[in-house]
């Protein structure tokens, strides 16, 4: 029972098991929306994006009070372009 929890928080902590638990480490950001919305419970186009966005702070992935979110790299998909468009997300193409 023990290894049985250890393997879950230890799969959940290094890159999510299921698309559900947001984006995995080293995920690009088409596949992390493809991903969210095509999931089990799909979501809608700002909910995944929301999901899968990036923030980074002085040049560095990370957090903190001067953090800003990083645009979509949607280069090679127009139809998640398309998407962000509508929605008003930032993207680069």
């Amino acid at each position: 029972m023990k290894r049985v929890l250890g393997l879950a928080m230890a799969c959940a902590v290094l890159a999510g098991c299921s698309a559900e638990m947001g984006r995995r480490v080293g995920e690009t950001d088409v596949a992390c929306l493809r991903e969210q919305m095509g999931a089990r419970v799909a979501l809608s186009f700002p909910l995944a994006a929301n999901m899968c966005r990036r923030v980074a702070r002085e040049g560095t992935v990370g957090i903190g009070r001067d953090a800003r979110l990083l645009p979509l790299d949607l280069r090679g998909a127009p139809d998640l372009q398309a998407m962000a468009r509508a929605h008003g997300y930032p993207y680069s193409s």
